[in-house]
């Protein structure tokens, strides 16, 4: 459910087998109310190119990604833009590990290095793709992926979706 403060709701409950952390909202999933909703972001397609989503879901029923074992939330609630506009002091990441503790998925997987590295306390340059050393506090574990923004074609490239799809059916019955 959305809180007043929030441009996206959270899509979190227990047992989800992974959460998608993003920065913030860009510009326009906070004027659509809709998750990685520009057309040029590459996320909903590849989800379902990797075999985590039906060819036929929408991102417009990003809610619903729940039945699927997924979830969403972002580093930043209050503010929304490119990484850039968001500001550091806009980052929340005590709320962000509140929400993860209580719901306890199986996986955190990063949108981008920029996100990781606002949890991880870590500058992007020094953040690996892929699965992340384990904590040894009992979160989650972490995945890192290249960002699916437009704005990051450059960077682009799906080998970690795909990796991080293969961790998911191998640890689904777990």
């Amino acid at each position: 459910m959305k809180k007043p403060d929030q441009i996206l709701p959270d899509v979190l409950r227990r047992g989800l087998d992974v959460v998608f952390v993003g920065t913030a909202a860009g510009a326009r999933s906070a004027a659509e109310g809709v998750y990685y909703a520009h057309p040029g972001n590459k996320f909903w397609r590849t989800l379902k190119d990797v075999g985590l989503l039906p060819d036929t879901f929408q991102p417009a029923e990003f809610h619903r990604a729940v039945a699927h074992g997924i979830g969403f939330t972002d580093m930043c609630k209050v503010r929304a833009g490119s990484d850039a506009a968001i500001g550091n002091d806009a980052f929340d990441r005590a709320r962000f590990e509140r929400a993860i503790r209580r719901t306890r998925p199986k996986l955190i997987a990063f949108t981008s290095k920029k996100a990781a590295s606002v949890w991880l306390r870590v500058p992007s340059g020094k953040i690996g793709l892929g699965l992340q050393p384990a904590a040894d506090d009992g979160f989650p574990l972490v995945f890192v992926l290249p960002s699916p923004s437009g704005l990051a074609v450059g960077y682009w490239d799906d080998r970690h979706w795909r990796d991080l799809a293969n961790w998911i059916a191998a640890h689904r019955s777990a």
